[in-house]
């Protein structure tokens, strides 16, 4: 997940990488700073024992009653993206005026920013999380932060449970379509004017959050407790991973691959941005009490109907 830069950073000799304080790189793609090397660079959290991302094993995962649904405040909102930028290693989405509760939270969370991580094309999968070994083309990030801290970012990664990512899934849509769903195609647009690292352009009104989730039942979902997933690493993050993924059309998730370069418009395009699964987790899943009780309700409906139905005839 692109976080925040919580490692400081200095200027650096190697192209398209970013430089710890103490000149170790971090980076996707090179092989002196890919994710191999990142337990090397001080604080050493990326060699703690929470980390993400993980394979969720859906058979494993423990039933918590105390996984309820979330509110989304004002993500209908239309006006809520405000800015979208080339950071060198995904594309981030600025938000304001959006937050998150419930889903078994100790409050109410602030809806930062989000952005996305992808292989290369949508041929190769580059989501970060996996469920039962299976890799999604790619996958969004919604970075949430208490909103006891105010936006300041220092503090969350302080505390173990300082932020919250919302996690989702992104598969090609079935059959030949193009250019779908309309967010998504909007989304996208921007894409070309931010080709180069550092690019940063605003967003005009028109769709909102909710328009790019469409089709996600978000009451259905996993729960463990990790990490960042770049540098520094910081094992203070509550993840939710939504079980259903978001449907796009394969020429959209294309776009991010063949558009989007690692620094200028001669370096690498940006392809295969996403951390290597870490170990385990304990995950928590919703409990199938409820809808246990509603198929028995549903059955008990229609023995009685039965029941009357004979004692008429």
């Amino acid at each position: 997940m692109e976080w925040f830069k919580v490692v400081a950073f200095v200027v650096c000799v190697l192209p398209t990488a970013h430089c710890a304080s103490d000149s170790i790189a971090w980076c996707y793609h090179l092989p002196s700073c890919n994710d191999t090397t990142w337990p090397s660079i001080p604080p050493h959290y990326c060699s703690g024992s929470r980390q993400s991302p993980i394979d969720i094993v859906s058979a494993s995962a423990t039933p918590n009653d105390k996984l309820t649904e979330f509110t989304f405040f004002k993500y209908d909102n239309t006006s809520a993206m405000t800015s979208i930028e080339n950071t060198g290693d995904t594309v981030k989405v600025t938000l304001s005026g959006v937050k998150i509760s419930g889903g078994d939270l100790s409050e109410q969370y602030d809806s930062l920013q989000f952005h996305l991580h992808w292989g290369n094309g949508s041929s190769v999968p580059g989501s970060e999380h996996t469920v039962d070994g299976k890799r999604y083309p790619m996958e969004l990030h919604i970075v949430n932060s208490k909103s006891s801290y105010n936006g300041n970012t220092s503090l969350a990664v302080k505390d173990s449970t300082g932020l919250a990512a919302l996690g989702f899934f992104i598969e090609v849509m079935p059959g030949n379509s193009t250019g779908q769903p309309q967010s998504w195609r909007n989304l996208t647009s921007y894409l070309a004017n931010v080709t180069q690292k550092g690019q940063k352009v605003s967003i005009a009104a028109g769709f909102s959050l909710d328009d790019l989730l469409v089709g996600v039942d978000r009451t259905k979902y996993y729960r463990y407790l990790g990490s960042l997933t770049t540098p520094a690493c910081n094992e203070a993050v509550v993840w939710t991973v939504f079980k259903e993924p978001i449907k796009v059309s394969k020429d959209l998730i294309d776009l991010f691959s063949t558009t989007l370069h690692f620094n200028d418009s001669m370096s690498p395009l940006m392809t295969n941005v996403y951390r290597s699964l870490q170990p385990a987790q304990k995950v928590w899943t919703q409990s199938i009490k409820a809808s246990a009780s509603t198929t028995c309700f549903s059955l008990g409906l229609l023995l009685l109907s039965l029941t009357l139905g004979w004692s008429w005839s």
